[in-house]
């Protein structure tokens, strides 16, 4: 596919971000949860994003929005804060074109640039051979840990995937005082 647009969703995205997601719910393993949310949760899952700073990626083609990104919270305790949690769906016509590979990249890009230091992938179904496996493979990220039989979905057991990736320089350097973590922390500590 050529043509492809990486940019930042916007909540006018959130019907077919919906609709994208519904379809990964109902018919993957990929996300755990076993009913799609409707448009009112999913605008207010992309709010709390947009409002913490974490960045929230489309790709387009022609108008029509084909997949989306967003890197959020790990986990809520304050000294995770350096790190994301990164999720990527592409919509059923869409898969197998390079389009999550793109959506990646402006991830880990954006990622980069607000100064976070680890991106994990938890990867619902990590069979070695998925494609979400080997999508982070090919971004640079490695095995972490799995977790076996931690989901049960359309009659089977799921293992659970952990892969991690570290930008910035990782543990390898102390973090940066002007970076979105820190200063989002900060300012909460502060008020």
């Amino acid at each position: 596919m050529s043509s492809i647009t990486i940019r930042g969703a916007t909540a006018a995205d959130l019907d077919r971000i919906t609709d994208i997601y519904a379809d990964a719910v109902m018919h993957g393993t990929a996300s755990y949860e076993l009913e799609p949310p409707d448009r009112a949760e999913m605008g207010e899952r992309f709010d709390s994003m947009i409002a913490g700073g974490f960045p929230y990626l489309v790709a387009e083609k022609d108008g029509i929005v084909l997949g989306y990104a967003y890197a959020g919270p790990f986990r809520a305790r304050p000294a995770y804060r350096f790190i994301v949690e990164d999720s990527v769906y592409v919509a059923p016509e869409a898969k197998g074109h390079g389009i999550g590979l793109k959506l990646m990249q402006g991830l880990i890009a954006a990622a980069e640039a607000a100064g976070f230091r680890q991106i994990i992938a938890v990867i619902g179904d990590g069979r070695p051979d998925s494609a979400s496996v080997r999508l982070h493979e090919k971004l640079g990220f490695r095995h972490s840990g799995r977790l076996e039989a931690s989901g049960y979905k359309h009659g089977r057991w799921l293992d659970t995937v952990f892969m991690q990736l570290p930008i910035n320089g990782g543990s390898q350097a102390p973090p940066d005082p002007n970076s979105l973590p820190e200063r989002r922390f900060r300012s909460t500590t502060s008020s």
